[in-house]
């Protein structure tokens, strides 16, 4: 995985940009800043988005790659953020530490799926909030992104159960026209969750 990912990230351009995904801008823009969790966030595009709204940020990927050019972006940017390069399937992070978490265009499936999540639930205080995008299982028609194994895609009905014990702010599968860097472009079907954690 982590050779995979490197491999992506080590061309000169950004995999998927350096402008925050809309959703997660969206919805960002209306949170007081605090401590952000965003795992698998790549090359940094968000990340450095919300270090520049005044977000205290730690960012998680696989990727000795992605980081170099998420460190760059963020000095462009003149922000800081601190990204740990570790798996995402097997990461620790501090109980009740982060007022928000999010996971922008994060699949996984199965036991690994369920791990990355209960540590991003763990992470969060009470009161915090779960921004997620991620592509829909009808998603695996199209060529706009994401991986063509429907087990890693998603349904609303998965959001709702495996965020049954968040209050509920936000659910919709929405029809997107995606233009984020060269991987994510054209139109897309997500999934769109955004929840608070009591």
């Amino acid at each position: 995985m982590k050779a995979q990912w490197d491999s992506r990230y080590s061309d000169k351009d950004y995999a998927y940009g350096t402008e925050p995904n809309e959703f997660f801008k969206h919805e960002l823009d209306k949170l007081e800043p605090g401590r952000i969790l965003i795992p698998g966030d790549g090359e940094g595009r968000n990340s450095v988005y919300a270090a520049t709204r005044g977000w205290e940020v730690d960012a998680i990927d696989w990727s000795e790659e992605a980081r170099k050019k998420a460190m760059l972006l963020a000095r462009k940017n003149n922000v800081l953020i601190n990204y740990i390069v570790d798996d995402l399937t097997t990461f620790s992070v501090e109980r009740e530490y982060y007022d928000a978490a999010a996971l922008i265009f994060v699949h996984f499936g199965g036991e690994e799926r369920e791990s990355l999540h209960r540590e991003v639930l763990k992470g969060l205080k009470p009161g915090g909030i779960l921004i997620i995008e991620a592509f829909e299982k009808e998603q695996i028609s199209n060529t706009s992104g994401g991986p063509k194994d429907p087990e890693l895609l998603y349904s609303l009905q998965e959001i709702v159960e495996e965020f049954i014990d968040m209050e509920l702010k936000h659910l919709s599968k929405d029809i997107v026209e995606l233009k984020e860097g060269k991987h994510h472009q054209g139109k897309a079907v997500v999934v769109r969750f955004v929840g608070q954690k009591n």
